[in-house]
């Protein structure tokens, strides 16, 4: 069995982090990996207590938060494996995870990521994923397969392609990041594993789902579900995502219905559940991108 690199970040969630590296000990014994935990500037150093709690830990701390593409393209550029698997701290995994992932990949090479089905660790019954239709280029909008139906095992038998993989857990290939590339840094939050799917897709790839496998994912421990930094993210990186994976045409149609349509929407929402803080971070996040190039790396949200 191939050498497997688990990937994973902490921001500032310690015991949340120590409970996802038991977790990872008590599923892969006996299982070629590696594990690596690379810190994203969290404001106290916790490394030894994670070393503590997995001996044979790669552990890497950056100084800054560098986001989502950010930190784990630090754990990529270090990782030997023939298989990189990207798995958010505030998950905990099954015990055939690494099995039926690298399985699938060995038996069908046109994959290039895949992800298991995912279950909300506090709902263990509740479907968060099963994959993702087809993107609306013209609204960026799409939908989560089986999202909040009860599982009754539904997807279990499954394994076929789907539009997206999900950002809490997605395995790759090394090898193919010679050409695909890293994840896109100036995201920081929200939209770069979408755009690294369009990535593999361009490269010829394709994006798979499987409910063989199964991973509890603890949602939203890190932002929250209403907050400043995730409206502004989120507003500024559908339009960078269309942006950067769409024609010029697109874009500006994107860009009518997004300005005139949804984000209207969006301020209308905030207003009457008295959240008049969020609606300056919606014009932010329209604001940046006719104001920086798709490429930019300047975030336009102090971190």
């Amino acid at each position: 069995m191939k050498l497997t690199s688990i990937i994973s970040v902490n921001f500032n969630q310690p015991e949340v982090t120590l409970a996802f590296l038991q977790s990872v000990k008590n599923n892969t014994i006996g299982l070629p990996i590696e594990l690596i935990l690379v810190d994203n500037g969290s404001k106290e150093d916790h490394g030894a207590a994670f070393l503590a709690a997995y001996p044979n830990l790669k552990y890497l701390r950056s100084e800054q938060n560098l986001g989502f593409a950010g930190g784990n393209n630090i754990g990529i550029n270090i990782a030997t494996g023939d298989f990189l698997l990207l798995l958010n701290n505030d998950t905990e995994i099954s015990e055939n995870l690494i099995t039926v992932l690298t399985e699938a990949m060995d038996q069908n090479q046109e994959i290039g990521i895949i992800s298991p089905l995912i279950l909300y660790y506090d709902q263990p019954e509740t479907i968060q994923y099963a994959g993702f239709t087809e993107m609306n280029y013209l609204t960026a909008r799409n939908k989560g397969i089986g999202n909040m139906e009860i599982n009754r095992g539904q997807y279990e038998q499954d394994s076929r392609e789907t539009a997206f993989c999900h950002g809490a857990a997605m395995m790759c290939r090394r090898a193919d990041l010679t050409n695909i590339g890293l994840m896109a840094e100036n995201y920081f939050l929200y939209y770069e594993e979408l755009d690294w799917c369009e990535q593999f897709k361009r490269a010829g790839k394709k994006i798979w789902f499987t409910g063989q496998t199964k991973i509890y994912h603890k949602e939203s421990m890190s932002v929250g579900k209403e907050s400043s930094i995730k409206t502004y993210f989120m507003t500024r990186n559908r339009m960078l995502f269309i942006r950067r994976n769409t024609s010029w045409f697109n874009t500006l149609l994107f860009s009518c219905f997004y300005i005139g349509i949804a984000c209207p929407k969006q301020i209308l929402t905030y207003l009457k559940k008295g959240r008049t803080d969020l609606v300056k971070w919606v014009f932010k996040g329209i604001l940046w991108n006719f104001s920086h190039s798709k490429t930019s790396n300047k975030l336009g949200f102090k971190i």
